[in-house]
C-alpha cells in the first residue's frame, strides 16, 4: 500500500515514499537487500567520524534469535510486528574511543537508522521503527555491554495486506499522512522568530 507525503515543497521520492507500515508480508527479505540496508547505515554522518551506531539483527529463519528481540517488544506492537520477517535493535555507544562522551550518539545512531530505512524504501521495502520496547529487557537478553544505550527497534519486511491488521490498526493504516507545516518548526537564527525563507 502506497502512501506518498503530500509535501508543501519538492522532494526525493524515496522521501515521499518511506512511511511506517504495520502491515507486513512475512516472506523472507533476500540476505543481499540485507547487507545493501546495512551498507547504508555504514555510510551515515557521525560526530567526529565516532560511528556510535551498532545494530543488533535477527531473521525468522532464526526462531530464537527472532523471539529474543521479539520478546522485547511491547504488547501492543507485539500484535502486528510478529509477521515482519527482520528485527533490528539499534543501539548507541555512549563514549567516543578515548573515552569521552559522545553527547550526539543518539542523534547519529538515529542517521544510521534513517539511511538504512531509506535504503530499505530504494529496495521495496518498508520499515517501521518503535520505541515501544523493554529495555531493560533488551540490556539483559541481548547482553547489551555498559556504555551502549538501546535506542529504538524496527522492524522490516516487504508491504503487507492491511486487512490482516485489527480493525483499530486498520484504521490507523489507511488514514491520511499528517505533518506540522515547516513554519512551526524552521525559525530564524532566533528561537521561535520565523524564518525568513517561508514568508
Amino acid at each position: 500500500m502506497d502512501k506518498p507525503a503530500d509535501t508543501q515543497y519538492p522532494i526525493h521520492d524515496l522521501l515521499r515514499q518511506r512511511w511506517s507500515p504495520r502491515a507486513f508480508d512475512d516472506r523472507p527479505i533476500e540476505p543481499e537487500k540485507l547487507r545493501s540496508f546495512f551498507e547504508a547505515a555504514r555510510w551515515a554522518p557521525s560526530s567526529n567520524n565516532g560511528q556510535p551506531w551498532r545494530f543488533l539483527v535477527a531473521t525468522k529463519e532464526n526462531k530464537t534469535e527472532y523471539d529474543r528481540l521479539f520478546n522485547c517488544l511491547v504488547e501492543s506492537n507485539q500484535a502486528w510486528a510478529y509477521r515482519a520477517p527482520v528485527l533490528l535493535l539499534s543501539v548507541a555507544k555512549l563514549e567516543f574511543e578515548d573515552g569521552s562522551a559522545n553527547r550526539h550518539a543518539l542523534h547519529d545512531t538515529g542517521m544510521a537508522a534513517e539511511n538504512l530505512a531509506i535504503q530499505a524504501t530504494a529496495l521495496g521495502l518498508v520499515t517501521h521503527q518503535m520505541a515501544g520496547f523493554r529495555i531493560d529487557q533488551a540490556r539483559v537478553d541481548c547482553q547489551i555491554q555498559d556504555g551502549y544505550e538501546p535506542v529504538a527497534m524496527m522492524a522490516v519486511g516487504y508491504p503487507g495486506d492491511p486487512a490482516l491488521l485489527s480493525d483499530r490498526l486498520r484504521a490507523r493504516e489507511t488514514q491520511p499522512r499528517v505533518r506540522k507545516p515547516v513554519t512551526e518548526f524552521v525559525y530564524s537564527a532566533t528561537w521561535a522568530q520565523p524564518s525568513p525563507l517561508f514568508r
